[in-house]
C-alpha cells in the first residue's frame, strides 16, 4: 500500500503549514500530495503553487468538480500542470452533489453517471491528440450546435507530456464505483470503511467485467482519503472529527439526497444518520456532532494513540482493496515514520 497526504480544501483561508507538510512528506518518501475543492478554494491553483516547491512527489486533485469546468478546460489545466511538474499529475474528478452543482455552479445535476462517461471520453480525446475534438452527447456538444454558427472542431496546441495521464473518479455509491472500474485509472474513495470492503470489491468487479473496461484489477488504483487524528485520548481524537462528519452526514445535501449519508447508512448507521441529519438541518450543529458515536468515527478514520493507529492500519486497512492511503492529518514527529511504514507494510 502506498501512502499519500492531503491538504484538502480551505476553510476561511489558506491552511497554515502546508509548505512544511509537503517538504516533510517528500523527504519521507510519501508517494502523493492531494488538494480538493468544494465551494471556496479551487483544487488546481494550490496544487500548482505548493507543487512548485516539490520535486518528486505526485500531485493529485481529490477532487476537481466536473461542473466547475468544461471537459476541455480541465484537460487544458491538467496538461499544463503535467508539463510544469514533469509528469506528476494524478487527475481526480467527480460529479459532486446536487446541492453544489445546482446551487453553486448553476448547472443541472440529473444523470450524473451519463455526464461522467461523456466527460471522461472528451478528456481522453484531448489527451490523445490524435484528432480535432468533436463530440455529440446529451450533456456536451463540441462544436456547440447553434450560437454564432462559427464553431469548429479544434485540437490542443499543447502536445501532452503523457497521452495516458491518469484520471481517477471519485465515487461513493456502487454504480459510480463500478463506473470508475470501467472507465477510469483509479477510484477515489471517500469515507471508505474496511467493514465495507467486500461491498466495494463487488462493485469494482462489476466494472472490470464490462466490455471495454480500461484497466485490469492489477493496474487499477484505489485511493482512500482517510482522516487521521493522533491523540492519546481516543474520545478526544474522535471528537475532533465529529463536526466534520456531522457536516457531511447532516448538511452536505438535502433530506433524501445526501450521498455521504448513504455511505454511513450502508455501514449500519442509518438511525444515527437520521438523527444527525434532523439535528443538523434544524440548525443544531453542535448537537448533531455530539450524537455521532465514536465507533462510527473509527469505522472511517484513524484516531487515537500511535499504537492503536498502527494496529488499525495493519489489521483493518491493509487487507482491503485500497492501494493508496491518503492521510488527511499528519502524524506527530516522533511517531511519523512508524505510522507511514505501517501503511507501506
Amino acid at each position: 500500500m502506498k501512502v499519500g497526504v492531503s491538504a484538502g480544501y480551505w476553510g476561511a483561508g489558506p491552511p497554515p503549514g502546508v509548505e512544511q507538510l509537503l517538504s516533510e512528506a517528500e523527504a519521507l518518501g510519501v508517494d502523493s500530495f492531494w488538494t480538493a475543492e468544494a465551494y471556496g478554494s479551487d483544487a488546481l491553483t494550490p496544487l500548482a503553487w505548493w507543487g512548485a516547491r516539490s520535486r518528486s512527489i505526485k500531485l493529485g486533485t481529490s477532487i476537481c468538480q466536473m461542473a466547475a469546468r468544461t471537459p476541455t478546460a480541465l484537460a487544458m489545466a491538467a496538461m499544463t500542470l503535467d508539463h510544469l511538474s514533469g509528469g506528476r499529475v494524478l487527475l481526480g474528478i467527480g460529479a459532486s452533489g446536487p446541492q453544489v452543482v445546482e446551487g453553486w455552479y448553476g448547472q443541472p445535476y440529473p444523470r450524473p453517471l451519463e455526464r461522467t462517461r461523456e466527460y471522461f471520453e472528451i478528456l481522453r480525446t484531448v489527451f490523445a491528440r490524435e484528432k480535432a475534438v468533436s463530440f455529440s452527447g446529451r450533456h456536451y456538444q463540441l462544436p456547440y450546435p447553434g450560437g454564432a454558427g462559427l464553431g469548429k472542431a479544434l485540437k490542443s496546441t499543447v502536445h501532452p507530456l503523457r497521452t495516458d495521464l491518469p484520471v481517477y473518479l471519485a465515487a461513493e455509491g456502487p454504480r459510480n464505483v463500478a463506473l470508475a472500474a470501467e472507465i477510469a485509472d483509479g477510484w477515489l474513495a471517500f469515507w471508505f470503511s474496511p467493514k465495507s470492503d467486500a461491498f466495494y470489491r463487488q462493485a469494482l468487479a462489476e466494472g472490470f467485467g464490462r466490455p471495454g473496461a480500461r484497466q485490469s484489477p492489477s493496474g487499477f488504483e484505489v485511493t482512500s482519503v482517510t482522516c487521521l487524528v493522533e491523540d492519546d485520548d481516543v474520545e478526544r481524537a474522535a471528537g475532533a472529527l465529529k463536526p466534520l462528519l456531522a457536516l457531511y452526514i447532516g448538511g452536505m445535501g438535502a433530506k433524501g439526497a445526501n450521498f455521504h449519508l448513504d455511505v454511513f447508512a450502508r455501514m449500519g448507521w442509518s438511525e444515527v444518520c437520521d438523527e444527525v441529519q434532523s439535528l443538523y438541518l434544524a440548525g443544531k450543529k453542535d448537537e448533531a456532532a455530539a450524537s455521532i458515536p465514536t465507533a462510527l468515527v473509527e469505522d472511517v478514520a484513524l484516531v487515537g494513540p500511535a499504537d492503536k493507529i498502527v494496529a488499525d492500519i495493519e489489521a483493518r486497512w491493509r487487507p482491503t482493496c485500497v492501494t493508496s492511503l491518503v492521510l488527511a492529518g499528519w502524524p506527530r514527529p516522533d511517531t511519523r515514520e512508524r505510522i507511514l511504514d505501517a501503511v507501506r507494510g
